[in-house]
C-alpha cells in the first residue's frame, strides 16, 4: 500500500473542520469568545508532537492555551502506556480533575493517546472515572473536533478507540508548538518490531511513512519561524521509507535536509540497531547540519535476554556499531535505554549488561526496571529475580553509568564547544554565576555566564567545571575566537 493511499482524506480533514467551526459557534453562543484549553502530555516526544496536533485543532475551534486547570474550559491529558507508572500516574491526574469539575461543571475533561488507546483502561475509565467525558486512541486523533462537538452538543460522554481510518497519517493540521528554538517533526508513525516488552506496536500501529516531500516542506517552515534544534521523531527512524516503494530511505532523507539553507541543527530518534547502517553514520559525518549524536537504546547486554526481547541483534552485533559510529564520528555522543530485571534475566546474565557499559561508556542512560504490560508477550514471562535484587541490579547500573557520565563530561573541561543558548534561565542554581541553560551539539547540558541577551544564538564557549549531570562554561568574547 502506498503512504499516499493511507494520508486522511481531504474529505475527511474537510469534515473535521467544519466541526471546528461548530465548536466556536458553541461556544460563541455560551459568551465565550476566547475558550481556554489546558494541555498535559506525559510520555515520549512522539507524545508531545501529538498534542501540538491538538493544540492545532484546538486553535483552529478559536481556543486559546491557559497554564493551569481552573482556568480551563477544556482540559486534555495525552497519556503515556510504556510503564506502569506513567499508568498510575495518569490515574492520578484523572482523579485530580473530579474536584475541577465540582468547581465549572462545563469543563470539558479529555483523556487522548497510547493508554486511552488500550480497551482495558477505556473501560476502567469509563467505569470509575464518570467525569472524563471525552476518551480517544492514537487512530482517532484528526477526529477530536467531531468528539468535541459531540460531547458539547449532547452532553454525552464520548469514546473513540477506531476512529474513521485505522493508521492513517495526519496531514494539513498546523501543529502549535511550545516556544523556543526546539521542535519535533513527526517523520513517520507506528512500530514493526513488536519487541516483547513493548505496547507500541499495539497502540500506534504498524508503520507508516511520512511522504519526504511533505517532511522537507515542513522542516523548510520550522526554519523560516526560528527554530533552530529540530527532532526527527519515528518509533524506529532508521526503517522509514521501507514502505514507500523505494521513494526515499532515512539516510537519503537527512542528506535533504542538511541541504536546506539556513543555519540549524538536526537530530533524530529514535534508532533501532537492528537497522542501524554504516551507511547512516557515514551520512551524519559528512551533513555538517547533522548532529554527531544518536540515541541507540541498548535494552540489555547479554544475548539470550536480548533474544527473548525480540530485539534481532547481539551484544557483538551493538559493539561493531558503536565502533563504526566513532571510527567516523570521534566525538559522537552516545546515549541508550536499558531495562534492569527482565524476565528470566538473572544476575549473571546481567553482569553483561555492566561489562557492555564499561565497553561503550555512554554519556547517558535512560534506565528503567521491568514494567509487565498488558498484551505483551513478556506480560507472562515468569522472574527468576526478586523484586530486590531488580532494585540492587538497578542501584548498580546507575552508579557504574554516573561515574561513566562523570568522566565524559570531565573531558570536556577547557574545550571550546559550540552551545545554542535557550530561552531559559538556571532554575536550579547551580553555580549563580552561570545563568542560563545551553546544548551542545551532543546535546550536552551547558549552564552558561556571559550569555545574557544570546537567547537563540549560536555561541561558542569555553567548558571549565562539570558535573555527571552538565557542563559549566563562559560565552567566548569575540577577541578569544
Amino acid at each position: 500500500m502506498s503512504s499516499s493511499s493511507r494520508v486522511v482524506s481531504d474529505e475527511l480533514m474537510k469534515l473535521q473542520r467544519d466541526y471546528c467551526d461548530k465548536v466556536r459557534n458553541i461556544y460563541n453562543i455560551r459568551g465565550k469568545e476566547r475558550p481556554m484549553a489546558y494541555t498535559q502530555t506525559l510520555g515520549c516526544q512522539q507524545n508531545e508532537a501529538d498534542t501540538e496536533l491538538i493544540r492545532g485543532m484546538l486553535a483552529m475551534m478559536g481556543f486559546g492555551f491557559c497554564d493551569s486547570i481552573a482556568e480551563a474550559d477544556v482540559v486534555i491529558i495525552n497519556t503515556c502506556a510504556i510503564r506502569d507508572h506513567a499508568e498510575q500516574r495518569v490515574y492520578g491526574n484523572v482523579g485530580e480533575l473530579s474536584h475541577a469539575k465540582k468547581e465549572n461543571p462545563n469543563l470539558v475533561t479529555v483523556l487522548c493517546g497510547c493508554m486511552a488507546q488500550q480497551s482495558h483502561v477505556a473501560k476502567r475509565v469509563r467505569e470509575s472515572y464518570p467525569y472524563v467525558d471525552i476518551v480517544f486512541g492514537t487512530h482517532a486523533l484528526q477526529r477530536f473536533p467531531q468528539l468535541l462537538f459531540t460531547c458539547l452538543s449532547t452532553g454525552k460522554r464520548v469514546f473513540d478507540l477506531e476512529g474513521d481510518e485505522k493508521g492513517a497519517i495526519i496531514e494539513g493540521i498546523e501543529p502549535v508548538r511550545k516556544k523556543g528554538r526546539r521542535a519535533w517533526l513527526s517523520i513517520m508513525y507506528g512500530c514493526n518490531n513488536f519487541c516483547s516488552y513493548c505496547v507500541v506496536p499495539y497502540v500506534r500501529g504498524r508503520e507508516r511513512s511520512r511522504a519526504p516531500e511533505v517532511i522537507i516542506e515542513e522542516f523548510k517552515s520550522l526554519v523560516a519561524q526560528g527554530y533552530k534544534d529540530i527532532t526527527l521523531l519515528g518509533q524506529n527512524v532508521n526503517s522509514y521509507g521501507s514502505d514507500l516503494e523505494g521513494a526515499c530511505d532515512f539516510p537519503t532523507l537527512l542528506e535533504r535536509i542538511n541541504d536546506i539553507p539556513g543555519e540549524f541543527w538536526v537530530r533524530f530518534m529514535t534508532s533501532h540497531p537492528k537497522d542501524a547502517t554504516p551507511r547512516l553514520f557515514d551520512v551524519m559525518a559528512k551533513c555538517q547540519k547533522v548532529c554527531d549524536s544518536i540515541h541507540l537504546p541498548v535494552q540489555a547486554g547479554n544475548d539470550r535476554v536480548l533474544a527473548d526481547m525480540n530485539r534481532r541483534y547481539t551484544a557483538e552485533k551493538y559493539l561493531s556499531l558503536v565502533a563504526y559510529a566513532r571510527s567516523v564520528m570521534p566525538d559522537i555522543t552516545m546515549t541508550s535505554d536499558i531495562i534492569v530485571g527482565f524476565p528470566g534475566e538473572t544476575n549473571e546474565e546481567f553482569e553483561d549488561t555492566i561489562s557492555l557499559l564499561e565497553k561503550v561508556r555512554f554519556d547517558s542512560l535512560f534506565t528503567f526496571i521491568f514494567s509487565p504490560r498488558k498484551g505483551t508477550r513478556a506480560y507472562d514471562m515468569p522472574d527468576v529475580l526478586t523484586k530486590e535484587e531488580k532494585q540492587q541490579n538497578f542501584d548498580r547500573l546507575l552508579e557504574v553509568q554516573n561515574r561513566i557520565s562523570k568522566e565524559k563530561n570531565d573531558e570536556y573541561v577547557g574545550r571550546r564547544v559550540r552551545v545554542l543558548v535557550g530561552e531559559e534561565e538556571n532554575e536550579k542554581n547551580y553555580n549563580n554565576d552561570y545563568t542560563k541553560q545551553s546544548r551542545t551539539e551532543g546535546f550536552k547540558l551547558v549552564y552558561l555566564r556571559g550569555a545574557d541577551g544570546l537567547e537563540g544564538q549560536f555561541v561558542d564557549a569555553v567548558i571549565e567545571k562539570s558535573s555527571t549531570w552538565a557542563l559549566f562554561g563562559a560565552v567566548c568574547r569575540d577577541e578569544e575566537k
